[in-house]
């Protein structure tokens, strides 16, 4: 117990008398203090005494599926930077192959008796995952939030850039500069936001009468490797421009066409997704499909807090308007 007492003091700051009149409900505590020492018990792992654990603590969970993709760092930056101001503290969950599952961080977020979860990814976007670990968070109302298109029937409030526009803004300026054979490099089949795209090229090229030609459709992993060994195949298809379903598959791509002896975007353009960090850096800078993760995480935190404060939770989806950036990475088909 003295131990834990201790602990607790230097998380907060205060000293172990203060820490214990909050775990013994004695006056004299501010309800600030008697707060972060309840978030401090959360945070640390220590389980709440019975006669407080009523309350959730003012604790979000923020779950990633990767943090080596660098839209992912950005967006929990900008969503634990508001949930902070909002009197909030986010505990970052991310995933990692072999590693623990979604499902667990559920169950590890709901023994912490935190306010809400926020997944910024995961099973919810694809439709051959397995989605029974959201039924716990329906079980208990738990506050959620959705960031990414997902799977219909989940019944979250979901905030999404609107895929199907963004790759038509992708295809529409290749097709202007002269591409003909555009390539499309994807998530796996089952991802929704990746079959929205898809969707979009499809439709786009339809109405061009330049029906897309599905050997110039290819689907992995979001990885630069995959973007290199999914580039390589549309480049042996005949491709003369690629769109990416994100910037680390478009820089991939580029290296496939380096590797084959040919030049991005004399010979070959590239087309991103995300506008992450440093793609204006990139050799060439890369012309790339901005999603407003500013106003999307805004958006996130909004609807949290709604739902937290006792709103309706609500089962739709907000959809943002994506900006095709152009920078050096695309340019003219070559005769």
């Amino acid at each position: 117990m003295s131990k834990r007492l201790a602990e607790v003091a230097r998380k907060v700051g205060v000293s172990e008398a203060t820490v214990s009149r909050v775990l013994n409900e004695k006056p004299g505590v501010s309800d600030a203090t008697r707060q972060a020492v309840l978030t401090a018990l959360d945070v640390l792992g220590y389980e709440r005494p019975t006669k407080l654990r009523g309350e959730r603590a003012r604790l979000v969970g923020l779950v990633l599926p990767e943090l080596a993709n660098p839209i992912f760092p950005a967006l929990a930056e900008i969503i634990g930077g508001s949930l902070m101001q909002s009197g909030y503290t986010p505990l970052l969950c991310t995933q990692n192959a072999g590693g623990i599952t979604e499902s667990d961080y559920i169950d590890l977020l709901l023994q912490q008796q935190v306010s809400g979860v926020i997944f910024l990814g995961g099973n919810y976007s694809q439709t051959g995952a397995s989605h029974e670990h959201y039924e716990r968070l329906h079980a208990v109302n738990l506050p959620t939030v959705l960031m990414n298109a997902g799977t219909d029937g989940l019944g979250f409030a979901t905030v999404s850039t609107d895929d199907t526009t963004a790759a038509e803004q992708a295809v529409r300026h290749l097709n202007q500069l002269g591409h003909r054979r555009i390539g499309m490099l994807l998530g796996p089949a089952d991802h929704v936001p990746s079959e929205r795209k898809l969707a979009g090229a499809r439709r786009v090229l339809a109405e061009l009468g330049e029906p897309l030609d599905d050997a110039l459709v290819v689907r992995g992993l979001y990885t630069l490797e995959s973007g290199q060994a999914g580039a390589a195949r549309l480049l042996a298809d005949g491709a003369t421009a690629i769109v990416c379903a994100s910037d680390i598959l478009a820089l991939g791509a580029i290296r496939a066409v380096r590797r084959s002896g040919r030049r991005v975007p004399e010979d070959v353009s590239v087309v991103g997704y995300d506008d992450s960090a440093l793609m204006s850096c990139t050799e060439p800078p890369l012309t790339t499909v901005r999603q407003p993760i500013d106003a999307m995480g805004r958006t996130v935190i909004e609807l949290l807090l709604a739902q937290i404060q006792g709103g309706a939770p609500g089962g739709g989806e907000l959809l943002f308007e994506p900006e095709l950036v152009l920078r050096s990475s695309t340019a003219p088909r070559r005769p």
